[in-house]
């Protein structure tokens, strides 16, 4: 075991091995950042049920399940795009590499702009 390691759990060996300890306030605002992500998704998979659940009437059935799983699929893919953000940058700060570039953002974009064009189209033709 190199002298980083020690002292570190056999699941964060596996996960971010080797590197140099990174600041713990970096460490800290990495998770903040990922718990972020995470309350971003939770919005979507909740904005996905809500209407599923609760705007029976004001949308075709089709349309609402569509969009409603669009809503629900992308804050799944954005909080599993959260963990492997978390992961790589984590390795980055410990490797003292460049960060890598956020790749979620641009799926959090087409997400609700696909969505938010979809509910004005359905409002606009009822």
């Amino acid at each position: 075991m190199t002298e980083p390691d020690q002292g570190r759990g056999w699941l964060a060996r596996k996960v971010l091995p080797g590197g140099k300890e990174p600041d713990p306030r970096f460490t800290l605002a990495n998770e903040r950042t990922f718990l972020a992500w995470v309350r971003t998704s939770l919005a979507f998979m909740a904005g996905g049920l809500a209407l599923e659940a609760f705007a029976i009437e004001a949308f075709p059935e089709t349309s609402r399940k569509v969009l409603s799983i669009l809503l629900v699929a992308v804050g799944t893919l954005i909080s599993a795009g959260a963990s492997v953000r978390w992961v790589s940058i984590e390795s980055s700060m410990r490797q003292e590499k460049p960060l890598p570039l956020p790749a979620i953002i641009p799926l959090l974009v087409l997400g609700g702009a696909a969505a938010a064009a979809i509910v004005i189209t359905l409002i606009a033709l009822n």
